[in-house]
């Protein structure tokens, strides 16, 4: 006999079905609007911005208000109605059935694959000015990157199987390792702009976007860097109070991620010229830059230490959410038994979790190959935005369809009614899939277009094929008594 598919009790969470496989209940609000900042606020999307000059701040406006506004209220909406381990996994399910839930979870969860990389690459470059000049020869070595990578992954896993309520020290630091940066490049920016003027021209001109094929690729980075609001609702059952904390949390970290983005790309133009801004430097470019000319040079070792420390961190928060995914596939038995597992001494899928790890160490194999590192990064980015917001288009229609069911007392809904809530839910698919139609574009830069769009396609169908194949399995096992 197996355990109940999940969904199938609205006010059971899909953990609770076996007292074996419990989660512990170790996220507060505090952690959780943490867990969101340094989930969503990454350093890396800011001097990615800056390099496209002042335009870019309009296109933080435009993300704020078509990707984050309805991802906010629709996730506070479902997760108040559905507040169980699972997250989208469980709204799809709920709205459309197993195949469904269980592609959503699928994709959501290979979006890993490619994220951990190309976060991890980001901070090896940032961590590269710890040591100063001296250091700074080996930023074009795919050694030095693939090994920080696996560093990484490694402190991330270890920490996660031990528990949340020790893996979360390592999100709470990264999310102020994410602030302090930004708020001293803010200081610096200002400082440098009143002593010296401005390093960039802030007009009307040079701030309308374009949208020609060559800007196609920024707009879609650009308004992905505010996804991450759905990850904590993978982990409902580890949220204490999940029903309130998660709707106060959303509120609370959006506020504190459009400030960062927004001031942070203005501080690195009020320092730099768009044309001295990498995409894998330019925070520690523009502190660098900044702090020698208003005589705070010491800084800069110390800001880089923790830019890593903040994709440290939020490595860390996505290997927590996604490894709940195959754990509640596992306990639907659509995967092995294994991945229901929880440790006997920790209570963490801990299974789940280093198999999710290993998966990750080839594609940082994968993601060097024939590339330069640069190259890597960038393929690396275009693969987890389309990864990542496939199944933002599960849950946006699943938002549309739940609004048949009745509200529970005690629910937050989104105002404004149905009417409002189906009109949000739409605005946000359609977003989305203009995203996800962008990032397939290569890199102005990439010497070889043909073999990234290759790359990237390639990989989107092993992995979509990959979960189609895993499901039908999946389903066979079940049908055995």
């Amino acid at each position: 006999m197996h355990q109940s598919p999940v969904g199938s009790d609205t006010n059971t969470s899909p953990a609770t079905h076996d007292p074996a496989v419990q989660p512990r209940k170790a996220m507060g609000f505090g952690d959780l609007v943490m867990f969101y900042v340094v989930a969503t606020l990454s350093l890396r999307w800011i001097p990615f911005a800056a390099s496209a000059g002042p335009s870019s701040l309009v296109i933080w406006v435009v993300g704020l208000l078509t990707i984050f506004v309805p991802l906010a209220l629709c996730i506070m909406e479902l997760s108040s109605r559905y507040p169980q381990e699972g997250g989208m996994y469980v709204w799809s399910k709920r709205a459309f059935g197993d195949f469904s839930a269980f592609m959503t979870g699928w994709i959501y969860w290979t979006s890993n694959l490619p994220y951990f990389p190309a976060v991890l690459y980001f901070a090896a470059s940032n961590a590269l000015y710890v040591g100063g000049t001296r250091w700074q020869a080996v930023q074009g070595s795919a050694t030095f990157f693939v090994g920080f990578s696996l560093f990484g992954l490694a402190l991330a896993l270890a920490l996660n199987i031990v528990g949340l309520d020790i893996g979360k020290w390592l999100s709470n630091l990264g999310a102020i390792g994410a602030w302090l940066p930004v708020c001293l490049l803010i200081v610096l920016g200002g400082l440098a702009w009143w002593r010296f003027g401005l390093a960039t021209s802030f007009t009307p001109a040079t701030m309308k976007p374009s949208l020609n094929l060559g800007n196609i690729t920024i707009w879609g980075t650009l308004l992905y860097a505010f996804s991450g609001a759905e990850s904590a609702s993978f982990m409902g059952d580890e949220i204490k109070d999940a029903r309130r904390t998660i709707p106060r949390a959303l509120v609370v970290a959006g506020f504190a991620i459009t400030i960062g983005y927004v001031l942070g790309t203005v501080s690195i133009l009020a320092a730099l010229p768009r044309n001295q801004v990498s995409s894998l430097e330019g925070i520690m470019q523009a502190i660098s830059s900044s702090a020698q000319r208003v005589g705070w040079s010491a800084v800069g070792p110390a800001m880089a230490l923790l830019i890593c420390l903040a994709n440290l961190g939020g490595v860390g928060a996505y290997l927590a959410a996604l490894s709940r995914i195959p754990f509640v596939a596992g306990i639907d038995r659509f995967l092995p038994p294994a991945f229901a597992r929880v440790h006997p001494r920790w209570g963490t899928p801990h299974i789940a979790l280093i198999v999710q790890a290993l998966c990750c160490i080839l594609f940082i194999l994968l993601g060097q190959a024939g590339s330069t590192v640069r190259g890597a990064y960038q393929v690396l980015v275009s693969m987890t935005i389309i990864t990542n917001l496939v199944p933002y288009l599960f849950m946006f229609a699943a938002m549309i369809k739940l609004q048949r069911e009745p509200i529970e007392p005690g629910v937050i809904h989104v105002p404004g009614g149905k009417a409002f809530a189906v009109a949000l839910a739409t605005l946000g698919a359609l977003t989305t899939t203009a995203v996800i139609v962008a990032s397939i574009i290569p890199d102005p830069t990439e010497p070889n277009k043909a073999l990234a769009v290759g790359k990237i396609l390639a990989l989107s169908a092993v992995l979509l094929g990959g979960g189609v194949g895993l499901y039908a399995v999946g389903r066979r096992r079940i049908s055995i008594p």
